[in-house]
């Protein structure tokens, strides 16, 4: 990790008299994997659509690495959103229609990325002929065929059955270091970011951070830092979760 590659500074969000996200300053290192987490309404989705410039700031800075503004950058939401008339490597090749990707847009390395990340046996296939965790795998690999050095992800595995997605978690993780991407994940999974991240940040109430920490690699450390996020992501959780 290196530089950051976004710095958001004192960010608001309003819709009318109530705030989405209130006073965040946060910055993600480039090559980071963030892992944003919160309860409903906290402002987890409005913070990654600001990024992906899908919303516009009430006030407040995100100030990009790059002179020339946000990075390429790939999004993926809950719903894989295929195009149910294309295959699954021309849905991952979709990007080529538009004209800001068609000068630069590689086919070789879409063929790659479908080989390389397990999806050959899947090419020919239609959204229809694809499971839940399949039609994910295809909806990131989308994203990311246009090389984008940020790739946000909002909840992308909330609606997989629990095997399903542990397998695209350690699925997601090896491609976010063998492209060197840098990630910012939003998701309700305590457990999911903590086996993902180098960060995690949990939003409160009104859209503010209301703590974030930094991981290491021990178990003994990532069950700590579970225990602190569920005492503080809503102080029922815990008792819960014993």
């Amino acid at each position: 990790m290196g530089t950051d590659a976004v710095r958001i500074t004192n960010a608001s969000k309003h819709f009318g008299s109530a705030a989405a996200l209130r006073d965040v300053d946060l910055q993600v290192a480039s090559g980071e994997f963030v892992a944003v987490l919160g309860p409903s309404g906290s402002g987890k989705s409005t913070l990654l659509r600001v990024l992906a410039g899908l919303e516009e700031l009430s006030t407040g800075t995100v100030v990009w690495a790059s002179e020339s503004g946000r990075p390429r950058t790939g999004v993926v939401f809950q719903d894989a959103l295929l195009m149910p008339w294309l295959t699954v490597t021309e849905n991952i090749a979709f990007a080529k229609r538009f004209a800001v990707h068609r000068n630069g847009f590689d086919d070789v390395y879409v063929d790659n990325l479908v080989r390389h990340f397990g999806l050959q046996r899947l090419s020919d296939r239609y959204p229809d002929q694809l499971s839940g965790g399949q039609a994910q795998r295809v909806a990131i690999l989308r994203a990311v065929a246009t090389r984008p050095r940020l790739l946000l992800l909002d909840e992308p595995f909330s609606a997989l059955d629990p095997v399903t997605r542990a397998d695209l978690q350690s699925w997601l993780q090896s491609l976010a270091v063998e492209l060197a991407i840098t990630v910012i994940l939003v998701t309700h999974d305590v457990d999911e970011a903590l086996a993902l991240a180098h960060r995690v940040i949990l939003l409160g109430d009104g859209g503010r951070i209301r703590q974030e920490w930094t991981l290491g690699r021990t178990g003994g450390e990532h069950a700590r830092i579970r225990r602190e996020i569920l005492a503080r992501y809503h102080p029922a959780v815990e008792a819960t979760h014993e």
